[in-house]
């Protein structure tokens, strides 16, 4: 860090224990040239808004006790606290009681700024600074003008918004309380944080992923004991359920499938599962009756949903289109919709706070009824080689039916209409040098039984079924991710795993897709 940036970070520094604190200390920062920008809801004494730029190889920053608003008739107090490192614009989680700043952190808004002033570390010092905001919910014009220092090292300024094309009368920050990283809110962060900062680590491995807990062996044997229904507690929630003995899979060859074990696989697997589920709109298939009976699709929360229930609300939706949808964070949601009859979760291939552009590109290979296994895996590792020519790091998996599909993380900057573009030109460009088992048409009576090489799911609420989910066939099998080396595995099937031994694969194997969690790619040009 140059010394400039390591001189502003001193009083950071001199604050903080960073032997407990989970923020980071500060190490590599970006060049001088840097301007983004992040503000932060942060629950600590008392609520506030961190409104952060980038400058100068720091983040020069605010604590606005109401929040940035778009409103030109308001003037929002905010306080110019200390320079905060770089590595700090995204971080969302608990620093931890009894510390500085104690409390739960969440990425309110971020994007770009650009300063107007020519100078503008010159006229944060003189007390004026005009700039330009392009984020997720802040943008256009604003000011921040200093109005006096408090006789310490607190300087009070104002932050106000132009009345530009951006300006919105009324409009205020409590109003839009969720992150823009995870969708959550802070309730939610402070319940069940993912993240941690260890400040006495260098800033570069200061972020420790903090998984999702399975329920404990005390949780699984109450779970065992539970008559036909009973109130059970998991992962901090209290839970009311019902039939747990009711059969909801037949028997194939072994024991049937209950009530009570859909509900124990989910809060088994549940810390391998949740991380392809959390801050995304879930659509579930539901089979209260079991898999003999018809099932149904359900996206709208019910109404008898519990309150702690995290959900998400499409303000977009038009009448009679599905308003909220639940977001599946916890192993405790898992049982809350294993208990409801949702066997087959799917969620969107874009996170709820940032709907319109996925992280997600799927290519799912639909086997047709004259289609062998053997020609599934040759269509399969035919999108391994083009992964690889294009230089891009994907995984399949099993569908749990008939069929494989191939997931490759993307970054969230294009839109739906881009990747589904991309994905069909790949798909039609495999599909080419295997043109006997590939079917392009639209309806499975008009491909004479061959396969489809369907890119069609890269399209807003349009899904795949989830890695770990369960199917609705006999024997309750699930869709499994592999490593590519298991498509020649002689014994491999795309029904191979059930709810029985899905656990001791995950005990033994890990997850394959855990190495694409957390990758952003940027699609290569066609």
């Amino acid at each position: 860090m140059a010394e400039g940036s390591a001189r502003k970070l001193r009083r950071y520094q001199e604050m903080r224990d960073f032997g407990r604190t989970a923020e980071p200390a500060g190490g590599t920062a970006a060049g001088p040239d840097g301007h983004r920008f992040v503000v932060q809801r942060h629950r600590a004494r008392r609520l506030h808004y961190d409104f952060r730029l980038e400058l100068g190889g720091v983040l020069v920053s605010w604590a606005v006790p109401k929040g940035p608003t778009l409103d030109p008739k308001a003037r929002r107090l905010a306080v110019h606290v200390e320079d905060h490192p770089i590595e700090y614009a995204d971080f969302e989680g608990v620093i931890p009681r009894g510390e500085y700043g104690g409390g739960d952190v969440i990425v309110w808004d971020r994007g770009v700024w650009q300063p107007v002033d020519a100078d503008p570390a010159r006229a944060i010092e003189d007390g004026t600074l005009h700039f330009d905001l392009d984020g997720e919910k802040l943008a256009g014009r604003f000011v921040l003008v200093r109005t006096r220092r408090d006789g310490g090292d607190k300087e009070q300024w104002f932050l106000l918004h132009k009345d530009d094309e951006h300006a919105r009368a009324g409009w205020d920050a409590e109003e839009h309380p969720r992150s823009v990283k995870s969708g959550r809110t802070n309730d939610e962060v402070a319940a069940a944080p993912t993240a941690l900062w260890h400040g006495d680590r260098p800033a570069a491995d200061a972020e420790e992923t903090v998984g999702f807990p399975a329920a404990s062996e005390d949780e699984l044997a109450a779970l065992a004991a539970l008559g036909a229904k009973g109130r059970w507690s998991v992962a901090g929630r209290e839970l009311a359920l019902t039939n747990l003995d009711k059969v909801l899979f037949p028997a194939d060859g072994g024991e049937p499938v209950t009530k009570r074990d859909l509900i124990r696989y989910y809060v088994t697997v549940g810390p391998a599962m949740l991380p392809y589920l959390a801050g995304r709109p879930l659509n579930t298939h539901r089979f209260p009756q079991g898999v003999t009976e018809p099932g149904f699709w359900q996206k709208e929360v019910p109404r008898h949903a519990p309150d702690w229930l995290t959900t998400w609300r499409n303000e977009r939706a038009d009448p009679g289109e599905t308003q909220r949808y639940v977001v599946a964070d916890s192993v405790a949601t898992l049982a809350w919709l294993a208990n409801y009859g949702a066997l087959e979760l799917h969620a969107w291939t874009s996170r709820a706070a940032d709907v319109d552009h996925p992280t997600w590109v799927l290519f799912d290979i639909d086997p047709g009824p004259e289609t062998t296994f053997d020609e599934v895996l040759q269509l399969a590792r035919l999108h391994r080689t083009a992964l690889e020519h294009f230089g891009l790091t994907g995984r399949p998996k099993v569908t749990g039916q008939r069929g494989i599909q191939v997931w490759v993380p993307i970054a969230p900057h294009c839109t739906f209409e881009q990747t589904r573009t991309w994905a069909e030109t790949v798909s039609k460009t495999i599909g080419r040098v295997l043109p006997e088992l590939v079917s392009w048409a639209w309806t499975k009576d008009k491909r004479r039984g061959r396969a489809r090489l369907d890119y069609t799911q890269n399209v807003l609420n349009k899904t795949l079924v989830a890695p770990y989910s369960v199917r609705p066939r006999a024997g309750a099998p699930v869709s499994v991710p592999l490593e590519w080396d298991e498509l020649d595995d002689p014994e491999l099937a795309p029904d191979r795993w059930t709810i029985r031994d899905v656990p001791d694969r995950l005990a033994t194997r890990g997850d394959p897709f855990a190495a694409l969690l957390g990758l952003e790619q940027k699609l290569p040009g066609l």
